[in-house]
């Protein structure tokens, strides 16, 4: 399963970082590749849960506007 979050409030490579390292540490994410320039982030796995996807990227201090 593949999910294309769009994500605000990233502005610099450390926010791509700290987006993906958040990602990676939900259950059920096998990878999640972060891209600056299209404000997004791309998240593999098994099983995704949207809400989890979401809660970890506002912990980690950003917003998950969009979920494709």
């Amino acid at each position: 399963m593949k999910k294309v979050l769009s994500v605000e409030g990233m502005s610099c490579g450390h926010c791509v970082n700290h987006v993906k390292n958040a990602l990676v540490e939900v259950s059920g994410v096998e990878s999640a590749e972060v891209d600056l320039g299209k404000k997004s982030a791309v998240v593999t796995g098994a099983a995704l849960d949207d809400a989890a996807l979401k809660a970890a990227v506002a912990e980690a201090g950003y917003e998950v506007v969009a979920i494709a």
